[in-house]
């Protein structure tokens, strides 16, 4: 077994996927085009990560999205992969790497790439340069055309949710199965009690829609807590009132303090599953979320949350109020969230690949 990531630079939900991959599997090796080891979750101390050259670029750690003409040229610099299985994890470049005709490929597909597929709602805030803009735009279609290219070679294609699952159709032309990324829910407790704080625990990347929340629970005077960092976080600040603070990155603890204390877990974006979330309900905590993607797999209205249904500040500050009237039964929404667990996710994507290759995996299965 070998175990396939884009890169571990930043440390978010698909690393954690690729930890317990990591964790099952502890003599895999592990190949990527760079990593950033003072980040590193502590579920990868001591294995034997193989990086790619770009790990010798001075100043990678801070510019690693600008450099993505080179992540093609880094994943072919790995050489034939070869094993009796690969599991790769990716949203981006991994699916370039070469590998031997014989070696089954199985993607746990994030995304397809946001960046060449959906640039129109991720160059904006990634490349807020207008000229710049224009000249990655010209690179996109040969891109696309790479990344279809690559995708192609991937034995079987594994989404994490039906929004990527129709995603990987539309774009690759491809049929995949959905298995839900795993969550830690064992690492929550149910909790009764509840401060006066809506909470969000995000990277401050444009993307995400924060400012749907910061500016409409501003409007309301609701107090409202951010957890995290990133390239939005001086935007994010610009537009928020006196009732929002942002914490930064926090440690795993604080984090959990917060999602078992919150009055309420937030999660204002488009996204393609969200963990956060169901560590939230894992809590016991309901979720005000919108109305669209990966949420409504993981939401269940009027039971574990609710949904506005348009991407604007106003549509969230209306629902605010019958959330707000709602009663929250905290073990109902703790029950839902335990379909998503670690253990639920090994055996569905440990079964697929032992139907798929006849193989049998010496890995530590749940009971």
């Amino acid at each position: 077994m070998k175990i396939v990531h884009d890169y571990f630079i930043q440390m978010g939900g698909a690393e954690r996927v690729v930890a317990l991959m990591a964790e099952a599997f502890p003599d895999a090796e592990i190949l990527t085009s760079a990593t950033q080891y003072e980040t590193l979750f502590p579920e990868f101390q001591g294995r034997k990560i193989r990086n790619s050259w770009m790990q010798h670029i001075p100043g990678i750690n801070q510019h690693f999205k600008k450099l993505f003409p080179l992540y093609p040229f880094a994943f072919k610099s790995l050489g034939k992969i070869s094993d009796e299985v690969v599991w790769m994890s990716s949203s981006g470049f991994a699916k370039w790497a070469e590998f031997t005709p014989e070696t089954p490929v199985f993607c746990y597909c994030h995304t397809p790439p946001r960046f060449f597929w959906q640039p129109e709602g991720y160059l904006p805030y990634e490349v807020p340069n207008k000229a710049v803009q224009a000249v990655v735009k010209t690179m996109l279609p040969s891109m696309r055309k790479a990344d279809f290219k690559a995708a192609q070679r991937m034995t079987h294609l594994i989404a994490n949710s039906l929004t990527v699952q129709q995603r990987i159709k539309e774009f690759y032309q491809r049929d995949s199965v959905v298995i839900h990324p795993p969550v830690n829910v064992e690492r929550f407790q149910v909790s009764r009690q509840s401060e006066d704080f809506y909470l969000i625990v995000s990277r401050l990347v444009g993307y995400k829609g924060l400012e749907r929340a910061v500016v409409g629970l501003s409007k309301l005077g609701k107090r409202l807590i951010v957890i995290g960092s990133g390239p939005d976080k001086a935007r994010l600040q610009s537009l928020a009132g006196p009732t929002v603070e942002f914490k930064g990155r926090l440690s795993d603890e604080e984090v959990t303090w917060h999602m078992q204390n919150c009055y309420a877990f937030v999660f204002p974006g488009l996204e393609d599953f969200g963990i956060t979330p169901v560590e939230a309900q894992a809590s016991g905590k309901p979720v005000l979320a919108f109305g669209g993607g990966g949420a409504l797999e993981t939401v269940k209205p009027g039971v574990t949350g609710m949904f506005f249904h348009q991407g604007t500040a106003e549509s969230l500050a209306a629902i605010v109020p019958e959330f707000e009237r709602q009663t929250w039964n905290p073990d109902v929404i703790r029950r839902h969230a335990e379909q998503f667990s670690e253990e639920a996710f090994l055996e569905k994507m440990l079964g697929l690949m032992e139907r798929e290759t006849g193989l049998q995996f010496p890995t530590k299965r749940p009971a």
